[in-house]
């Protein structure tokens, strides 16, 4: 039996610069959707509807300002004129900054709140009327583990964001389940993005895979999966839930647990 195919389904995916949000635009073209990709630089978005269209799909690419309302609601009906509806909504855009609270400046604070956790609320607005008018949507989120789970240094106002970003999932589920738009969350550990930050770095990589029970850090194509499961018909019985994708990395006590 086919599983997971979103034939017929219109898909926005916001945060296509990064690889999580490029592998997941490709994914949900070659199950079937047509994609919107929104992205702050166009660039990385005309790169991937091309790759898209190349390879036999539909595909858009559009600008997207995160951080206002007007912004976020203007993508939705960017993509909704080119498509003529909507079916899936993936807010996949972030921002993380790192600094000490003592030296975590409203600037920052502002940043993570606004891109994390306020475009949700602003996609969601202007996505919701469209799910309606075709019976119903998935409104899915990536979130962090930072935050919901664990805690890094000088990531305080992203994990601060990224918790309430679960709380969100949770209260926006509530709220639409009547109308059969479920809304979920993808936990992401440390998924490797080589060339980019420290943790693109092949010694610090190295020295993190070492505490991950399987030994090695997460691909974007790890996180995709979950995330093509949960705006699927085969999820539609599923809302106001994460998913975490770690590797098990949040499994041992200890360090000293890791050795059998």
């Amino acid at each position: 039996m086919a599983m997971f195919l979103l034939e017929g389904k219109i898909a926005l995916v916001t945060g296509v610069g990064s690889a999580m949000g490029r592998a997941m635009a490709l994914a949900f073209a070659a199950q079937g959707a047509r994609v919107a990709l929104a992205n702050r630089s166009p660039g990385p978005a005309e790169e991937a509807a091309a790759e898209i269209v190349a390879r036999g799909g539909s595909a858009i690419a559009l600008g997207y300002d995160g951080e206002t309302r007007a912004g976020n609601l203007a993508t939705v009906e960017a993509a909704v004129a080119q498509f003529g509806g909507l079916d899936i909504v993936v807010h996949n855009a972030g921002t993380v900054r790192r600094a000490a609270i003592t030296e975590t400046s409203e600037a920052l604070l502002d940043e993570a709140l606004a891109v994390n956790l306020k475009a949700c609320f602003w996609l969601l607005q202007g996505a919701v009327p469209h799910m309606r008018a075709r019976g119903g949507g998935r409104i899915a989120i990536t979130s962090s583990v930072t935050g919901p789970q664990v805690a890094s240094f000088g990531l305080s106002a992203y994990a601060a964001s990224k918790a309430a970003v679960n709380g969100f999932i949770r209260s926006a589920a509530l709220e639409l389940a009547a109308d059969r738009i479920t809304v979920n969350g993808i936990e992401p550990g440390y998924i490797a993005k080589p060339g980019r930050g420290i943790t693109g770095e092949p010694e610090v990589a190295r020295e993190i895979a070492q505490y991950i029970p399987m030994k090695e850090m997460g691909r974007p194509d790890d996180v995709v999966g979950a995330m093509v499961f949960l705006v699927s018909d085969e999820a539609r019985y599923i809302t106001g839930q994460t998913i975490t994708v770690d590797g098990g990395a949040l499994l041992p006590e200890s360090p000293a647990m890791m050795t059998r």
